[in-house]
């Protein structure tokens, strides 16, 4: 577990009385106070939420073509095989 930070910051909800009755009975459960329930609850929440937008699903279908797309990566065309030849010419010092 991290180490408590030093600054800390408020946050006030307004919730309906069945859903504070409902993390009271977790908080208790766990032995601890409703607050120290919610934010570690807030906080994973959050985490999970993060990693899940940073985290990228394919099908079974588009992890083998990517897979596939890796290990036999396309040839360049001709025209591709120019352009880099004409920049060569360009960018490069004789």
């Amino acid at each position: 577990m991290s180490a408590p930070e030093s600054k800390t910051a408020r946050l006030e909800a307004r919730l309906p009385e069945s859903v504070y009755d409902l993390l009271r009975s977790a908080a208790a459960l766990q032995g601890r106070s409703v607050s120290d329930f919610v934010v570690s609850s807030a906080r994973a929440a959050a985490e999970q939420a993060i990693a899940n937008h940073d985290l990228i699903r394919l099908s079974l279908k588009d992890q083998q073509r990517f897979a596939e797309a890796l290990l036999a990566p396309a040839k360049p065309v001709a025209a591709l095989k120019r352009a880099a030849k004409n920049r060569r010419k360009l960018i490069e010092p004789s």
